[in-house]
């Protein structure tokens, strides 16, 4: 039942942009581009703005850096015991540690839990996009180029600012017109079938390849099994009510981020692993998201 109510309908239109992809060879890069920089700000904007900031808003901070820093950590710790490179080891984190909450997650956990855990995972959202921008792109490009230059593309990310903007105005009380909210509405409500769509049409370029399935195995324990434990026990531990642990959870279930590929093609970080592991995982996650929905 919770198969057809909530992971169903996402990997409905998840099919739909990648039978899409494979008919009509649209451009990826122009739909993604358009979803990331155009409308998931205004959907950034739009939650901090109607959300105060609080205590969860501050725990949903703690737990987003902790959960990456503790994934990366047990990467590392399993790289210096296998001996892995340090290619295999920043590939191995960027398919471990970065999960696709934004693609997936927030369309997931609002099926699944309403609209009020909508707006805790859009604020996961964020927070973790500035992660994958920062220190997914460190991680990545550590090997190729000087770590400022790594950072570039996470100043050129609008949807920080926007968050930041929606705060500022939300404590200022400025005024919103009510025609300018309108406009904001539409743009946010157009964010997550937009990246959903380009989600599915990327997964369509994506092929699995002969890669170490030791290395593949490691990381989809990692990234659908531990990581939602570790989160667990984050959530526990900052004593957070009850549906923001169910969101944390499921959040910090959730498959590859697709953005991992292109970080690990863009900087020579064993590019085939992360694509194998990326494809693998968000096929695996019907069943184990449906699982620990349930369990929930």
């Amino acid at each position: 039942m919770v198969f057809i109510q909530v992971i169903l309908p996402v990997f409905f239109i998840l099919g739909i942009g990648f039978i899409g992809q494979k008919v009509l060879q649209l451009n990826i890069r122009s739909l993604s581009t358009a979803g990331l920089y155009l409308m998931s700000p205004w959907l950034a904007f739009r939650t901090f703005y109607t959300n105060e900031v609080g205590l969860q808003q501050v725990s949903i901070l703690v737990y987003s850096v902790a959960l990456s820093l503790l994934l990366i950590g047990v990467v590392k710790g399993a790289a210096r015991l296998a001996g892995w490179s340090a290619s295999e080891e920043s590939g191995l984190i960027l398919a471990s540690a970065f999960m696709n909450n934004g693609n997936m997650g927030v369309p997931v956990i609002l099926f699944a839990f309403g609209s009020e855990a909508f707006d805790y995972a859009v604020m996961i959202m964020v927070i973790h996009t500035f992660l994958m921008g920062t220190i997914g792109i460190y991680v990545a490009a550590r090997g190729s180029m000087p770590a400022g230059e790594a950072l570039k593309p996470m100043i050129r990310m609008p949807i920080a600012y926007a968050a930041v903007l929606g705060l500022l105005w939300q404590r200022f009380d400025w005024p919103m017109p009510e025609e300018m909210f309108k406009a904001v509405d539409l743009l946010a409500d157009a964010a997550i079938p937009t990246i959903m769509l380009a989600l599915g049409m990327q997964l369509s370029t994506i092929r699995l390849h002969a890669a170490d399935l030791g290395k593949i195995s490691f990381s989809l324990a990692a990234r659908l099994l531990l990581s939602p434990l570790i989160a667990w026990g984050l959530a526990v531990l900052l004593g957070v009510e009850p549906l923001l642990l169910k969101v944390m959870v499921i959040a910090a279930a959730m498959p590859t981020a697709a953005i991992t590929t292109m970080y690990s093609l863009q900087f020579d970080s064993q590019p085939e692993l992360v694509s194998s592991v990326t494809l693998t995982s968000t096929l695996l996650s019907a069943f184990t998201l449906s699982g620990l929905l349930w369990l929930l």
